[in-house]
C-alpha cells in the first residue's frame, strides 16, 4: 500500500505544473515560486541548447586551429631558405612553375618580389605567404640570412609558432645560423632542423649534426637517412615509419616509396636505435617501452617526437636538397607532425589595467581580440600592416582598438599575403597572420576589440651600429627624400635617421654597410631621389673611467627675474653589468632643491650626455648622484637647474677620466687555405683579434674580432686577396675601449672638423 503512495507522488511530482492546478487558490506564494521554478527549467534547457551550439562552434574551431602552422624559414645567407620555400610552394599547388633565386629567365624566386632582391639574389624583406598540404593551412615567412636585416628574422620569430631553421651540409652550423637559433631560443621556439644542399661536393649531414649539437647546443636526431651523397644523392629513408623515399618526375613532385636498400639495413637500425635513445632521453613514455625492450611502433615514435619537440626538448633533423627537388615534401609532412598549432603555444600578454600584470591568453577565437602589428609595409594602396591574432575573431568593418595610442580605428580592408599579392577575406581569427590596410599605427601595437586593455611584450631591437650622411642632389626632390626617410624609419625600426646638430646633415643609422647601401638605392628607385652619401660614420660612444665631484653655481642678472641654480654631487662610472646606460640619483636630504626642481635637473644631465666633450658623441655607464645644492625664493626656475646641470657636467666630465668606445664586430671569414696567411695578416693590420680557427674541407674558417671603423669597403679588400673565392659575415658584437692614440687621433680630428667651421 505504501509502495502505491509513494509511486502516484513520484508521478504526481513528475507533471508538478498539473498538480498545481489541484492546490487550493489561497496558497498563491508556493504557486508563484513553482512557475518561476518551471521557467527556470525551460530557460536551462535553452541555455543547454545553446551550450551545445557553442560546443559544436568551439569544435569547428578547434578542428580548424588544430589544422594550421604558422612556421618561419631561417638560416645562415645562401642556405637555401628561398630556394626551399619556392619548392613548399610548387609541391602545395600555390605556383604552377618553379623560378631559381638568381635563375637566368630573369623572373626570380616567388618571394623575391623586390627588384633589387632578385638582381642581388638576396632577401631583404621577409615575406609571408600561405598553403595547403593534406587538409592543413601552413602560414609561412621566408626570412633573411643577412646580419644587417636581423629585425626582419627578429620580428617573425616573434610572431611563428615553430620554425624551419636550415643548415648548408656543407658550409654546417656558421655565424648567422648561430645568431637565428638565439633568436629562436629567445622566443621560446620549437624547431625542426633541415641539412640542405645534399647533392653538393663535400657534403657531410652527419658532421653537420654534431656541430648543432657542440655550437648550438641542440638535443637532437636525424628522423632521416640519406640514400647516397653529392651526385649520387637519389632519396633518403624514412626513421619513423621505415620506408625509403625517391623523388622522380620533372620536379620531383611524384614521391615514390620502397623498401629499404638492403646494403642500408644496419646504418638505418643503428641511426634508428640513436634517433629512439635520445627521444626517450627527454620523453618518459618513450622511456619506459625503450627500456623494457618493447618494440617501439611507428606511431608511438611519432606521437613521442611530437611532445618533445613542442616541449622545445628535442629537435628532429630532416635531410634533403631543395635545388634538386628531394626530400621537401617529408620535411612538409615533419611540419604538422612535430611542430605546434597556435593552441599548443603558451602567449603572454601584459594587462594594462592591472600595471601590466603577465596574463596567459587561451588563443582560441572565442576570446576577445588580441592582435599583435609585427611588420609594416608601405604598399600601392597606403600602408599595408601585417596583424598576427592571438585571440579572437577580427572582420572587415569591424572598429578595432589600437592599445598603445588609445585611438578606435575601423578595419577597412582585410587580406591574405601571398609574397607580394594579396587575397581579400571577410574575417579570420585566432592563430591566422592576415594584413590590413588603411590602419595608421607603429610596429609592436596592439589592437583589441575594446573590451580588454592587453599589450603584447615587445621584440628585441638590436641597436644601429653604422652611421651615413645623405642629401638629395637636387634641392626639388627634397619632399619625395623627406616622405622615402620617414617611410623607412617606420617600417625598419633598425634604420634609425637624425640631423647632425653641426654639419645640419641628414644622418641614416643602420645595421651595416650592405643595410644601408639597399635604402639608399631604393630611395632611387622608388623615389626617383638620387642622393649623395657622405663617408660612413662610426656609432662611437664615450664614458667615464673614474668618480669626479662637480660644484655648479649658475647665476644670472638681467633685470627683472634672474636665474639662480646650485647643483652639488658626483658622477662616477656604471658597475659592469648594469642593465641601463644612464643612472640618477637624488641624495639631497631636505629641501636644499625644492623637489619640484629635481626632474629639470635630471633632464639637463641626461641633455648633456647626448654629446660628450671628446668627439661629441654619447656618453654611456654614467651614474649621476644628487647631494646638495641651494635655490633662490625668487630667481630659482627649472630652466636655471636645467642649466646648471648641463654646466656642472661640463666642468667635471674632464677630471672624470673619459674615454671613447668604439663598437667592435664580430667577423668571421671563409677562404680557401692557400690565402689564410695573407687574410690573416690583414685582419691584424686592422687591429682584428684572431678568437677562432677551423678547417672545413678546403677552406679556412677565421673568426675574428674587429674594430668597425677598419672594416669600410672590406668586402672588395677580400675579393681581391683571395681572387673573389673569399667570403665573410660580420655582427655587432660590443662597443669597446679605443686605444689610447686612437682616442687622440679622433679627439684631434674633431677639434680639427670644430676649427674649420
Amino acid at each position: 500500500m505504501g509502495m502505491a503512495r509513494r509511486s502516484a507522488s513520484r508521478l504526481l511530482s513528475s507533471f508538478r505544473p498539473f498538480s498545481l492546478l489541484l492546490q487550493p487558490l489561497d496558497d498563491a506564494p508556493s504557486l508563484a515560486a513553482a512557475a518561476a521554478a518551471a521557467s527556470a527549467r525551460r530557460g536551462m534547457s535553452s541555455a543547454s541548447a545553446l551550450r551545445a551550439r557553442d560546443e559544436k562552434e568551439v569544435a569547428r574551431w578547434r578542428e580548424s586551429m588544430d589544422r594550421m602552422r604558422n612556421i618561419g624559414i631561417s638560416a645562415h645567407i645562401d642556405s637555401g631558405k628561398t630556394t626551399l620555400t619556392e619548392r613548399v610552394l610548387y609541391y602545395t599547388g600555390r605556383i604552377h612553375e618553379i623560378h631559381e633565386v638568381r635563375g637566368r629567365d630573369g623572373v626570380g624566386a616567388k618571394m623575391d618580389s623586390m627588384d633589387l632582391e632578385r638582381e642581388k639574389g638576396i632577401t631583404i624583406q621577409s615575406a609571408a605567404t600561405y598553403c595547403t598540404w593534406n587538409g592543413y593551412q601552413v602560414n609561412i615567412i621566408d626570412t633573411p640570412g643577412h646580419v644587417d636585416f636581423t629585425i626582419e628574422v627578429e620580428r617573425a620569430l616573434r610572431v611563428l609558432d615553430g620554425a624551419i631553421l636550415v643548415l648548408c651540409s656543407v658550409g654546417g652550423v656558421q655565424s648567422q645560423s648561430i645568431t637565428v637559433d638565439r633568436q629562436m631560443r629567445r622566443y621560446e621556439i620549437p624547431r625542426v632542423a633541415f641539412i640542405n644542399k645534399l647533392d653538393r661536393m663535400g657534403a657531410d649531414p652527419w658532421k653537420v649534426l654534431s656541430q648543432a649539437r657542440s655550437k648550438l647546443r641542440h638535443h637532437n636526431a636525424a628522423v632521416q637517412v640519406p640514400i647516397g651523397l653529392e651526385e649520387e644523392f637519389e632519396g633518403l629513408v624514412d626513421l619513423v615509419e621505415l620506408k625509403a623515399y625517391k623523388f622522380e618526375g620533372g620536379s620531383g613532385q611524384n614521391v615514390v616509396a620502397s623498401d629499404i636498400p638492403s646494403n642500408m639495413q644496419d646504418l638505418v637500425m643503428e641511426k634508428r636505435r640513436e634517433l629512439i635513445e635520445v627521444v626517450s632521453e627527454v620523453d618518459d613514455q618513450l622511456a619506459e617501452a625503450f627500456l623494457n625492450d618493447e618494440p617501439i611502433q611507428a606511431n608511438e615514435l611519432k606521437a613521442a617526437i611530437r611532445r618533445a619537440t613542442v616541449a622545445r626538448k628535442f629537435i628532429p633533423v630532416y635531410m634533403g636538397s631543395a635545388f634538386k627537388n628531394k626530400g621537401v615534401q617529408p620535411l612538409l609532412d615533419g611540419v604538422l607532425d612535430y611542430l605546434p598549432c597556435p593552441m599548443e603555444v603558451e602567449n603572454y600578454a601584459l594587462d594594462q589595467n592591472k600595471s601590466e600584470e603577465k596574463v596567459l591568453l587561451a588563443g582560441t577565437p572565442a576570446e576577445p581580440l588580441v592582435a599583435l602589428a609585427f611588420k609594416l609595409e608601405e604598399g600601392r594602396f597606403g600602408q599595408l600592416t601585417y596583424l598576427r591574432i592571438y585571440d579572437g575573431v577580427i572582420r572587415k568593418g569591424d572598429f578595432i582598438y589600437n592599445v598603445n595610442t588609445g585611438k578606435k580605428i575601423k578595419v577597412p580592408r582585410l587580406v591574405r599575403m601571398h609574397s607580394n599579392e594579396m587575397e581579400d577575406i571577410q574575417e579570420a581569427h585566432a592563430g591566422q597572420i592576415v594584413a590590413v590596410f588603411g590602419v595608421d599605427c607603429a610596429s609592436g601595437d596592439t589592437f583589441t576589440d575594446g573590451s580588454v586593455k592587453y599589450t603584447m611584450t615587445s621584440m628585441n631591437v638590436p641597436e644601429p651600429v653604422m652611421s651615413l650622411a645623405v642629401s638629395p642632389v637636387s634641392k626639388d626632390s627634397g619632399g619625395q627624400f623627406s616622405k622615402a626617410l620617414n617611410r623607412f624609419q617606420k617600417e625598419d625600426p633598425t634604420f634609425r635617421v637624425g640631423l647632425d646638430p653641426e654639419s645640419g646633415e641628414t644622418i641614416i643609422s643602420g645595421m651595416g654597410e650592405l643595410h644601408l647601401d639597399i635604402y639608399v638605392e631604393r630611395i632611387r628607385r622608388e623615389y626617383k631621389v638620387d642622393a649623395k652619401v657622405g663617408k660612413p660614420r662610426v656609432n662611437f660612444r664615450e664614458t667615464i673611467t673614474q668618480r669626479a665631484e662637480f660644484d655648479y653655481l649658475h647665476k644670472k642678472q638681467s633685470g627683472g627675474q634672474g636665474q639662480y641654480g646650485r647643483v652639488c654631487g658626483y658622477i662616477e662610472p656604471l658597475p659592469s653589468g648594469s642593465d641601463g646606460k644612464f643612472e640618477f640619483d637624488n641624495m639631497i636630504i631636505g629641501q636644499a632643491v625644492p623637489s619640484n626642481f629635481i626632474p629639470a635637473i635630471e633632464k639637463g644631465f641626461k641633455e648633456a650626455c647626448n654629446s660628450g666633450s671628446l668627439i661629441g658623441h654619447p656618453v654611456e655607464n654614467i651614474r649621476i648622484v644628487l647631494t646638495d645644492g641651494a635655490s633662490h625664493a625668487v630667481d630659482s626656475s627649472e630652466l636655471a637647474f636645467k642649466l646648471a646641470s648641463i654646466y656642472a657636467f661640463r666642468q667635471c666630465y674632464a677630471s672624470a677620466r673619459p674615454v671613447i668606445l668604439e663598437p667592435v664586430m664580430k667577423v668571421e671569414l671563409k677562404v680557401p687555405t692557400e690565402f689564410q696567411g695573407t687574410v690573416t695578416g690583414d685582419m691584424n693590420k686592422r687591429k682584428g683579434i684572431i678568437v677562432g680557427n677551423d678547417q672545413e674541407g678546403d677552406d679556412t674558417v677565421v673568426v675574428c674580432h674587429v674594430p668597425l671603423n677598419n672594416m669600410f669597403g672590406y668586402s672588395t679588400s677580400l675579393r681581391s686577396m683571395t681572387q673573389g673565392k673569399g667570403e665573410f659575415s660580420m655582427e655587432y658584437l660590443e662597443h669597446n675601449t679605443v686605444s689610447q692614440d686612437v682616442q687622440m687621433q679622433l679627439v684631434n680630428t674633431y677639434k680639427a672638423s670644430k676649427g674649420t667651421e
